[in-house]
Protein backbone atom coordinates (compact mmCIF):
# COMPACT_ATOMS: atom_id res chain seq x y z
CA UNK A 1 0.00 0.00 0.00
CA UNK A 2 1.41 3.02 -1.22
CA UNK A 3 1.18 5.90 1.60
CA UNK A 4 2.15 9.57 1.19
CA UNK A 5 1.95 12.80 3.83
CA UNK A 6 1.19 16.07 4.20
CA UNK A 7 -0.71 18.56 6.08
CA UNK A 8 -3.88 20.49 5.90
CA UNK A 9 -5.13 23.36 8.11
CA UNK A 10 -8.67 22.47 10.18
CA UNK A 11 -8.83 26.11 8.91
CA UNK A 12 -8.87 25.36 5.18
CA UNK A 13 -12.63 23.62 5.84
CA UNK A 14 -13.43 27.35 4.98
CA UNK A 15 -12.67 27.32 1.88
CA UNK A 16 -10.55 29.64 -0.42
CA UNK A 17 -11.10 30.70 -3.94
CA UNK A 18 -9.96 27.48 -6.03
CA UNK A 19 -12.42 25.56 -8.84
CA UNK A 20 -15.10 24.12 -7.73
CA UNK A 21 -16.08 20.28 -8.41
CA UNK A 22 -18.32 20.56 -11.40
CA UNK A 23 -15.03 23.00 -13.01
CA UNK A 24 -13.12 19.76 -12.26
CA UNK A 25 -15.01 17.81 -13.74
CA UNK A 26 -15.47 19.60 -16.69
CA UNK A 27 -11.58 20.38 -17.43
CA UNK A 28 -11.60 16.63 -16.91
CA UNK A 29 -13.54 15.89 -19.53
CA UNK A 30 -12.93 18.69 -21.83
CA UNK A 31 -8.94 17.10 -21.45
CA UNK A 32 -9.99 13.57 -22.09
CA UNK A 33 -11.92 14.87 -25.31
CA UNK A 34 -8.85 16.79 -26.60
CA UNK A 35 -6.12 14.42 -26.24
CA UNK A 36 -8.09 10.86 -26.80
CA UNK A 37 -9.99 10.53 -30.08
CA UNK A 38 -11.65 7.24 -28.44
CA UNK A 39 -13.32 9.28 -25.57
CA UNK A 40 -16.98 10.15 -26.78
CA UNK A 41 -19.90 11.54 -24.09
CA UNK A 42 -23.58 10.42 -24.50
CA UNK A 43 -26.39 11.83 -22.68
CA UNK A 44 -29.79 12.99 -22.12
CA UNK A 45 -29.21 16.96 -22.37
CA UNK A 46 -25.65 17.18 -22.63
CA UNK A 47 -26.00 19.71 -25.66
CA UNK A 48 -24.77 23.43 -25.53
CA UNK A 49 -26.37 25.88 -25.08
CA UNK A 50 -27.71 23.58 -21.88
CA UNK A 51 -24.90 21.49 -20.94
CA UNK A 52 -26.30 18.98 -18.84
CA UNK A 53 -28.36 19.65 -16.10
CA UNK A 54 -26.13 20.02 -13.56
CA UNK A 55 -23.70 21.78 -16.35
CA UNK A 56 -20.52 19.79 -16.18
CA UNK A 57 -20.58 19.05 -20.04
CA UNK A 58 -21.29 22.83 -21.08
CA UNK A 59 -19.07 23.98 -23.43
CA UNK A 60 -17.99 20.47 -24.75
CA UNK A 61 -20.42 20.14 -27.62
CA UNK A 62 -19.66 22.98 -29.24
CA UNK A 63 -15.94 22.35 -29.44
CA UNK A 64 -16.28 18.33 -30.14
CA UNK A 65 -19.24 18.00 -32.02
CA UNK A 66 -19.01 14.84 -33.66
CA UNK A 67 -17.81 13.16 -30.19
CA UNK A 68 -20.51 14.89 -27.64
CA UNK A 69 -23.93 12.92 -28.54
CA UNK A 70 -27.35 13.35 -27.08
CA UNK A 71 -29.50 10.70 -26.71
CA UNK A 72 -33.18 9.80 -26.53
CA UNK A 73 -34.56 9.58 -23.16
CA UNK A 74 -33.60 5.68 -22.08
CA UNK A 75 -30.84 4.98 -19.77
CA UNK A 76 -30.93 1.08 -20.68
CA UNK A 77 -30.38 2.07 -24.31
CA UNK A 78 -27.55 4.45 -23.83
CA UNK A 79 -25.58 2.11 -21.79
CA UNK A 80 -25.93 -0.46 -24.21
CA UNK A 81 -25.28 1.64 -26.98
CA UNK A 82 -22.11 2.73 -25.11
CA UNK A 83 -21.15 -0.62 -24.09
CA UNK A 84 -20.97 -1.58 -27.62
CA UNK A 85 -18.76 1.46 -28.21
CA UNK A 86 -16.32 0.26 -25.63
CA UNK A 87 -16.16 -3.71 -27.00
CA UNK A 88 -14.83 -1.38 -30.38
CA UNK A 89 -12.20 0.10 -28.53
CA UNK A 90 -13.89 3.81 -28.27
CA UNK A 91 -14.17 5.10 -24.47
CA UNK A 92 -17.56 5.78 -23.76
CA UNK A 93 -18.30 8.27 -21.27
CA UNK A 94 -22.46 8.20 -20.12
CA UNK A 95 -23.90 10.55 -18.22
CA UNK A 96 -27.15 9.46 -16.15
CA UNK A 97 -29.01 12.52 -15.15
CA UNK A 98 -30.22 11.62 -12.07
CA UNK A 99 -28.84 8.61 -10.09
CA UNK A 100 -31.80 7.30 -9.05
CA UNK A 101 -32.28 5.97 -13.20
CA UNK A 102 -29.45 3.86 -12.30
CA UNK A 103 -32.39 1.24 -11.80
CA UNK A 104 -32.66 1.66 -15.32
CA UNK A 105 -29.32 0.47 -16.27
CA UNK A 106 -28.96 -2.35 -14.29
CA UNK A 107 -29.73 -4.97 -16.63
CA UNK A 108 -27.18 -3.29 -19.05
CA UNK A 109 -24.34 -2.90 -16.53
CA UNK A 110 -24.74 -5.49 -14.05
CA UNK A 111 -25.41 -8.35 -16.23
CA UNK A 112 -23.66 -6.74 -19.66
CA UNK A 113 -21.08 -4.59 -19.46
CA UNK A 114 -18.81 -5.88 -16.44
CA UNK A 115 -19.75 -9.72 -17.68
CA UNK A 116 -18.22 -9.38 -21.22
CA UNK A 117 -14.89 -9.85 -20.14
CA UNK A 118 -15.06 -12.72 -18.37
CA UNK A 119 -17.45 -14.42 -20.61
CA UNK A 120 -15.05 -14.34 -23.90
CA UNK A 121 -12.28 -15.82 -22.12
CA UNK A 122 -10.36 -12.34 -21.00
CA UNK A 123 -10.54 -11.37 -25.23
CA UNK A 124 -12.58 -8.02 -24.51
CA UNK A 125 -12.46 -5.18 -22.20
CA UNK A 126 -15.38 -2.76 -21.95
CA UNK A 127 -13.58 0.86 -20.85
CA UNK A 128 -17.10 2.50 -19.63
CA UNK A 129 -17.49 5.27 -17.34
CA UNK A 130 -21.23 5.41 -16.12
CA UNK A 131 -20.87 9.27 -14.63
CA UNK A 132 -24.47 10.50 -12.09
CA UNK A 133 -25.47 12.65 -9.70
CA UNK A 134 -26.16 10.78 -6.33
CA UNK A 135 -28.00 12.37 -3.31
CA UNK A 136 -30.74 14.88 -1.57
CA UNK A 137 -30.64 18.22 0.07
CA UNK A 138 -32.28 19.69 -2.88
CA UNK A 139 -36.02 18.99 -2.24
CA UNK A 140 -36.46 16.91 -5.61
CA UNK A 141 -38.28 14.31 -3.85
CA UNK A 142 -38.67 10.71 -3.92
CA UNK A 143 -37.32 9.34 -7.35
CA UNK A 144 -34.41 12.20 -7.50
CA UNK A 145 -32.77 12.46 -4.77
CA UNK A 146 -32.15 8.92 -3.45
CA UNK A 147 -28.48 7.22 -2.57
CA UNK A 148 -28.64 4.03 -4.71
CA UNK A 149 -24.62 3.13 -5.17
CA UNK A 150 -25.25 1.03 -2.66
CA UNK A 151 -27.17 -1.25 -4.91
CA UNK A 152 -23.91 -1.77 -7.50
CA UNK A 153 -21.42 -2.29 -4.59
CA UNK A 154 -19.78 -6.17 -4.88
CA UNK A 155 -20.83 -6.24 -8.13
CA UNK A 156 -17.63 -8.16 -10.14
CA UNK A 157 -16.08 -6.41 -12.47
CA UNK A 158 -17.60 -3.09 -11.26
CA UNK A 159 -15.65 0.15 -9.94
CA UNK A 160 -17.50 2.54 -7.90
CA UNK A 161 -15.75 5.45 -6.74
CA UNK A 162 -16.70 8.95 -5.23
CA UNK A 163 -15.28 12.46 -5.86
CA UNK A 164 -14.48 14.48 -2.52
CA UNK A 165 -13.19 17.61 -2.29
CA UNK A 166 -9.98 16.91 -0.59
CA UNK A 167 -8.68 14.85 -3.65
CA UNK A 168 -9.37 16.15 -7.05
CA UNK A 169 -12.60 15.06 -8.91
CA UNK A 170 -11.06 15.55 -12.34
CA UNK A 171 -8.10 13.09 -12.00
CA UNK A 172 -10.75 10.62 -10.66
CA UNK A 173 -12.29 10.89 -13.62
CA UNK A 174 -9.86 10.89 -15.83
CA UNK A 175 -8.48 7.48 -14.35
CA UNK A 176 -12.10 6.41 -14.73
CA UNK A 177 -11.60 6.73 -18.29
CA UNK A 178 -8.24 5.30 -18.65
CA UNK A 179 -9.69 1.46 -16.77
CA UNK A 180 -10.48 -1.24 -19.30
CA UNK A 181 -13.19 -2.02 -16.98
CA UNK A 182 -16.50 -0.15 -16.11
CA UNK A 183 -16.39 2.38 -13.80
CA UNK A 184 -19.90 4.14 -12.03
CA UNK A 185 -18.81 7.32 -11.18
CA UNK A 186 -21.30 8.92 -8.24
CA UNK A 187 -21.36 12.45 -7.47
CA UNK A 188 -22.79 14.09 -5.00
CA UNK A 189 -24.96 17.26 -5.92
CA UNK A 190 -24.02 19.64 -3.47
CA UNK A 191 -20.61 18.82 -4.35
CA UNK A 192 -20.94 20.91 -7.79
CA UNK A 193 -20.43 23.96 -6.48
CA UNK A 194 -18.38 23.37 -3.74
CA UNK A 195 -14.45 24.38 -4.10
CA UNK A 196 -12.00 21.91 -3.78
CA UNK A 197 -9.64 21.89 -0.37
CA UNK A 198 -6.20 23.59 -0.41
CA UNK A 199 -4.07 24.11 2.62
CA UNK A 200 -3.53 27.33 3.96
CA UNK A 201 -1.82 28.97 6.43
CA UNK A 202 -4.34 28.98 9.69
CA UNK A 203 -4.66 29.23 13.36
CA UNK A 204 -6.64 26.47 14.44
CA UNK A 205 -4.79 23.17 14.73
CA UNK A 206 -3.71 21.13 12.06
CA UNK A 207 -4.63 17.93 9.96
CA UNK A 208 -1.89 15.50 8.93
CA UNK A 209 -3.54 13.43 6.10
CA UNK A 210 -1.95 10.33 4.61
CA UNK A 211 -2.79 9.17 1.23
CA UNK A 212 -3.26 5.58 0.57
CA UNK A 213 -3.24 4.17 -3.15
CA UNK A 214 -3.12 6.39 -6.43
CA UNK A 215 -5.90 6.20 -8.49
CA UNK A 216 -8.24 6.05 -6.23
CA UNK A 217 -6.81 7.26 -3.32
CA UNK A 218 -8.08 7.35 0.37
CA UNK A 219 -7.31 9.52 2.68
CA UNK A 220 -6.20 9.31 6.33
CA UNK A 221 -6.78 12.25 8.36
CA UNK A 222 -5.36 12.62 12.12
CA UNK A 223 -4.71 16.03 14.09
CA UNK A 224 -1.05 16.37 14.14
CA UNK A 225 1.58 15.83 17.20
CA UNK A 226 -0.86 13.88 18.85
CA UNK A 227 -0.36 10.21 20.31
CA UNK A 228 -3.75 8.96 20.50
CA UNK A 229 -7.14 9.89 19.00
CA UNK A 230 -10.57 8.88 20.70
CA UNK A 231 -12.46 7.86 17.71
CA UNK A 232 -12.38 6.91 13.73
CA UNK A 233 -15.08 8.46 11.23
CA UNK A 234 -15.19 6.65 7.87
CA UNK A 235 -16.86 8.46 4.98
CA UNK A 236 -17.47 9.34 1.34
CA UNK A 237 -18.19 11.91 -0.98
CA UNK A 238 -20.27 14.89 0.18
CA UNK A 239 -20.39 13.40 3.64
CA UNK A 240 -16.61 14.73 3.90
CA UNK A 241 -18.05 17.71 4.48
CA UNK A 242 -20.83 16.90 7.45
CA UNK A 243 -17.81 14.43 8.84
CA UNK A 244 -15.49 17.89 9.21
CA UNK A 245 -18.02 19.84 10.76
CA UNK A 246 -18.92 17.19 13.24
CA UNK A 247 -15.04 16.40 14.04
CA UNK A 248 -14.08 20.24 14.48
CA UNK A 249 -17.49 20.72 16.63
CA UNK A 250 -16.26 17.51 18.72
CA UNK A 251 -12.86 18.86 19.05
CA UNK A 252 -13.72 22.34 20.03
CA UNK A 253 -16.90 21.34 22.62
CA UNK A 254 -16.11 17.86 23.65
CA UNK A 255 -11.81 17.86 23.52
CA UNK A 256 -12.90 14.57 21.25
CA UNK A 257 -10.48 13.45 19.26
CA UNK A 258 -11.23 11.96 15.25
CA UNK A 259 -9.65 10.77 12.99
CA UNK A 260 -11.13 10.91 9.25
CA UNK A 261 -10.72 8.14 6.92
CA UNK A 262 -12.23 9.32 3.76
CA UNK A 263 -12.83 6.83 0.79
CA UNK A 264 -12.93 7.79 -3.16
CA UNK A 265 -13.43 3.77 -4.31
CA UNK A 266 -16.09 2.44 -2.70
CA UNK A 267 -16.28 -1.08 -4.45
CA UNK A 268 -13.83 -3.26 -3.94
CA UNK A 269 -12.08 -0.76 -1.31
CA UNK A 270 -8.68 -1.60 0.36
CA UNK A 271 -9.98 -1.87 4.46
CA UNK A 272 -5.84 -1.72 5.38
CA UNK A 273 -6.22 2.20 6.06
CA UNK A 274 -9.02 1.70 8.07
CA UNK A 275 -8.15 -1.00 10.32
CA UNK A 276 -4.50 0.79 11.01
CA UNK A 277 -6.68 3.78 12.45
CA UNK A 278 -8.96 1.74 14.38
CA UNK A 279 -5.68 -0.15 16.25
CA UNK A 280 -5.58 3.73 17.36
CA UNK A 281 -8.92 4.89 18.35
CA UNK A 282 -11.19 1.24 19.18
CA UNK A 283 -14.03 3.52 17.94
CA UNK A 284 -15.99 3.76 14.67
CA UNK A 285 -18.47 5.64 13.25
CA UNK A 286 -19.53 5.30 9.62
CA UNK A 287 -21.44 8.21 7.22
CA UNK A 288 -23.13 7.38 4.61
CA UNK A 289 -26.11 8.82 2.90
CA UNK A 290 -27.51 6.19 1.90
CA UNK A 291 -30.47 3.79 3.61
CA UNK A 292 -29.19 2.17 6.64
CA UNK A 293 -30.08 -1.43 5.98
CA UNK A 294 -27.47 -3.19 4.33
CA UNK A 295 -25.41 -0.38 3.16
CA UNK A 296 -22.14 0.67 2.59
CA UNK A 297 -21.17 0.86 6.04
CA UNK A 298 -22.81 -2.33 7.01
CA UNK A 299 -20.16 -4.01 4.78
CA UNK A 300 -17.60 -2.18 6.44
CA UNK A 301 -18.53 -3.44 9.36
CA UNK A 302 -19.02 -6.60 8.62
CA UNK A 303 -15.31 -6.60 7.32
CA UNK A 304 -13.94 -5.21 10.55
CA UNK A 305 -15.84 -8.16 12.48
CA UNK A 306 -14.21 -10.83 10.17
CA UNK A 307 -10.97 -9.07 10.63
CA UNK A 308 -11.37 -9.73 14.49
CA UNK A 309 -10.44 -5.98 15.56
CA UNK A 310 -12.08 -5.08 19.17
CA UNK A 311 -13.64 -1.82 18.28
CA UNK A 312 -16.89 -0.14 19.35
CA UNK A 313 -18.64 0.84 15.72
CA UNK A 314 -21.68 2.50 15.01
CA UNK A 315 -23.36 3.75 12.08
CA UNK A 316 -25.01 6.90 10.85
CA UNK A 317 -27.27 7.12 7.46
CA UNK A 318 -30.46 8.01 5.82
CA UNK A 319 -33.59 6.48 7.69
CA UNK A 320 -35.21 3.76 5.71
CA UNK A 321 -38.14 6.30 3.96
CA UNK A 322 -38.40 7.62 0.33
CA UNK A 323 -36.48 11.54 0.23
CA UNK A 324 -39.18 14.11 0.89
CA UNK A 325 -39.58 16.94 -0.59
CA UNK A 326 -40.56 19.06 2.32
CA UNK A 327 -37.55 20.51 3.57
CA UNK A 328 -37.84 19.59 7.09
CA UNK A 329 -38.87 16.28 6.49
CA UNK A 330 -35.72 16.01 4.18
CA UNK A 331 -33.58 17.27 6.62
CA UNK A 332 -35.51 14.80 9.09
CA UNK A 333 -34.47 11.69 6.92
CA UNK A 334 -30.72 12.66 6.02
CA UNK A 335 -27.65 12.64 7.85
CA UNK A 336 -26.80 15.31 9.74
CA UNK A 337 -24.12 17.03 11.35
CA UNK A 338 -26.07 16.92 14.42
CA UNK A 339 -26.56 13.39 14.13
CA UNK A 340 -22.83 12.78 13.32
CA UNK A 341 -22.15 14.49 16.84
CA UNK A 342 -24.85 12.74 18.86
CA UNK A 343 -23.61 8.83 17.49
CA UNK A 344 -20.04 10.18 18.56
CA UNK A 345 -20.81 11.21 21.72
CA UNK A 346 -23.06 8.09 22.09
CA UNK A 347 -20.70 5.88 21.21
CA UNK A 348 -17.62 7.59 23.08
CA UNK A 349 -19.89 6.86 26.15
CA UNK A 350 -20.04 10.65 26.79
Amino acid sequence: MKVKSFVIHLSSFIYSPMPTVLESLNQALHHALLTDERVYLLGEDILDPYGGAFKVTRGLSAKFPERVLTTPISEAAIVGVASGMALRSLRPVVEIMFGDFVTLIADQLVNHATKFRWMYNDMVRVPLVVRTPMGGGRGYGPTHSQSLEKMFLGVPGLRVVAPNTLGDPGQLLANAIAEDDPVLFIEHKLLYTRPLLQASQGDLTDFEIQQCGETYPTYVLRISNLESSNLTLATYGYNFELVCQAALELLMEREIFCEIVLFSQLSPFDIAPLLDSLRRTRRLLTVEEGGLTLGWGAEILARLAESGIQANMRRVAALDLPIANSRPLEDAILPSVEKIVDAALALHGT
